[in-house]
């Protein structure tokens, strides 16, 4: 270890000499040497032996897949998270006491943190494409905590040799039991003896283990499928209306409302309101889904128009080019060998006008299409807007229908409050009244209050969930429109300077050739 050494910034300058240092034989060394350093043309960087203590500035080298930090005095795995092309990584003989920092490292194949201070095997879960994993001469006591490597299916090569745990007597059998698909343990092919009486050794702990491995991964995949479905409802901007949750999210701040709900009689009026809310929420995300499917299909339909008009109008321009090339490439041939300037000079006329010609015909059928993207797009706007006033005005017609039923159960509520009232005035109420409730219930106006508190409440809800479908809606037309027609800028810029280009590359040839032949 290094502790007593003063340690290296991983500054530019490091960074440069290290691609340098690599020298010819490595294509970072060439790209050096030749062309100046891009560190995005770098695939491999070693930086070996440099007294690093912080990993930093590596963001400069995003195309990195091979990696190599052995030999320094760094502490904290940091700084990797854009290197997400990398496959092999060497962090062995550092100071490292904890595995973190791999998160985005997915493409990672081979690893290292041999001789470092690492007590437990963690943090790795992101890694499913490990294949080696050198992790000897670190602080690892427990076997139990070596389950953990059963979540890389692609694990063969596994290295622990020089950590406390393989001292003991069952290391090499919980290994083998444990990880089935492991062929190298320590530099070591694990023998077929060894796996059998390993298998017969741990049988039940081993079922009990897939089992509840199996438990689980039924939970996750239930997890993603739900995950997968909550994404689908927030993509149609109904997500939690299929069910009671704009109604119980009435209540969570509602503190008026949810003790006056526990008053005998109450409740029934609460699951009454409950029920019809549900029904309406329901309706709204149902409705929901149907139309993203329609504006979905009518995004499909114009992106098919979109393309089928670019297509037919690049393979006219094509057919221009080829019936261009086809005339003239004889004809730059034939001014090859002619020897007399006047007919030079005519052919030489000819081609220029045939090119300008061609270019006209190029840049008009650009205009011809620029015209028909033109149509398409606002009939696609159009389509777009006259769907999504549908969908609003359906929408806020049902969330007019659960106002409506809030207004009622409010003038409910506030009757039973008021009738409710008079009996607590007269004592009737006194056993079935608890103190949060007697507080409510000691006049006219401090009860009204809380009913309309209430009311405001469950009012400013509904607001909030309506007015956040609009604007996400909204939004959506408005940028869906933004980028189509930035698209269609950017290819018609791109359209154009393609044209000029080809034009001037057919003057070159010409002007190449009258060159040639005045040498």
């Amino acid at each position: 270890m290094y502790d007593t050494v003063e340690p290296n910034v991983m500054g530019d300058e490091m960074l440069r000499n290290a691609v340098e240092e690599q020298g010819p034989s490595e294509e970072a060394g060439i790209i050096a040497k030749m062309e100046g350093i891009d560190f995005k043309d770098v695939t491999s960087l070693r930086l070996d032996f440099k007294n690093i203590l912080k990993i930093d500035n590596l963001w400069q080298f995003p195309n990195l897949t091979k990696l190599q930090l052995d030999n320094n005095i760094i502490e904290k795995i940091q700084g990797l998270d854009t290197l997400v092309h990398l496959v092999w990584l060497d962090l062995s003989f550092n100071n490292i006491e904890e595995i973190e920092g791999l998160g985005s490292l997915t493409k990672l194949e081979d690893l290292s943190l041999y001789n470092n201070r690492i007590s437990v095997i963690n943090n790795m879960d992101s890694l499913q494409n490990l294949q080696v994993l050198s992790i000897g001469n670190n602080n690892l006591t427990s076997l139990e905590n070596l389950t953990y490597l059963r979540r890389f299916k692609q694990l063969r090569t596994l290295n622990l040799s020089g950590n406390p745990l393989s001292e003991d007597e069952q290391y090499k059998l919980f290994v083998a039991a444990h990880l089935g698909d492991l062929v190298y343990l320590d530099f070591r092919l694990l023998d077929e003896n060894i796996r059998d009486i390993a298998n017969v050794r741990y049988q039940y702990s081993i079922e009990e283990l897939s089992h509840n491995e199996t438990l689980e991964r039924v939970k996750e995949e239930k997890e993603e499928q739900d995950q997968r479905e909550l994404d689908k409802h927030k993509a149609a901007y109904v997500e939690y209306l299929n069910g009671p949750f704009l109604f119980e999210s009435m209540y969570m701040e509602d503190v008026e409302g949810t003790r006056l709900s526990t008053l005998p009689g109450v409740a029934e009026l609460v699951d009454l309101y409950r029920t019809k809310c549900t029904e309406v929420c329901q309706s709204i995300f149902t409705y929901g889904l149907k139309h993203h499917e329609k504006r979905t299909a009518e995004v499909a339909i114009f992106n098919e128009c979109l393309q089928e008009a670019v297509t037919e109008n690049q393979e006219s321009g094509a057919r221009k080019i080829r019936e261009f090339e086809s005339k003239n490439s004889e004809l730059l041939y034939e001014l090859g060998q002619i020897t007399d300037q006047q007919v030079i000079d005519a052919k030489s006329l000819q081609y220029n006008q045939d090119v300008s010609q061609l270019m006209d015909v190029l840049l008009i059928l650009e205009l011809q299409l620029v015209d028909q993207l033109e149509d398409i797009i606002k009939d696609y706007e159009r389509n777009i807007n006259e769907l999504v006033s549908t969908f609003l005005e359906t929408v806020q017609g049902l969330m007019a229908q659960i106002r409506d039923l809030e207004n009622q159960h409010h003038e409910k509520l506030l009757e039973f409050s008021i009738n409710m009232l008079e009996r607590v005035l007269k004592g009737e109420m006194d056993e079935e009244m608890t103190d949060e409730l007697r507080v409510l219930f000691v006049d006219k106006d401090t009860i009204m209050n809380a009913v309309s508190a209430s009311h405001d409440i469950h009012l400013l809800k509904i607001d909030n969930r309506e007015d956040e479908l609009v604007t996400k809606i909204n939004n959506l037309v408005s940028n869906l429109i933004q980028k189509v027609q930035r698209d269609e800028l950017q290819r018609n810029r791109k359209r154009a300077a393609e044209i000029n280009i080809y034009i001037d590359h057919l003057r070159d040839e010409l002007d190449n050739l009258d060159a040639h032949e005045q040498m």
